[in-house]
């Protein structure tokens, strides 16, 4: 289990927990995953846990996150 910054929701630390991403950045309202390199896998992968534990969590990207293989997961 990955021990991660206090300020993260009990959601969005599950969905570390589980997703164990290598890179992640703190945000406001969620986290960015960073350094993925085959983001289409990645973010599928996201979303099925999110659906899967009934997390309260989703999951966003662009163009620009997309090309440094990035995307966030945010609270709702």
């Amino acid at each position: 289990m990955m021990s991660t910054i206090n300020t993260l929701s009990k959601d969005l630390q599950k969905f570390v927990d589980k997703f164990e991403p290598n890179k992640f950045k703190v945000m406001g309202r969620g986290i960015e995953v960073r350094g993925v390199s085959n983001i289409h896998d990645a973010i599928e992968t996201a979303k099925g846990i999110i659906e899967k534990l009934k997390l309260n969590l989703r999951v966003s990207h662009n163009a620009e996150m997309v090309s440094y293989g990035a995307f966030e997961v945010c609270a709702l």
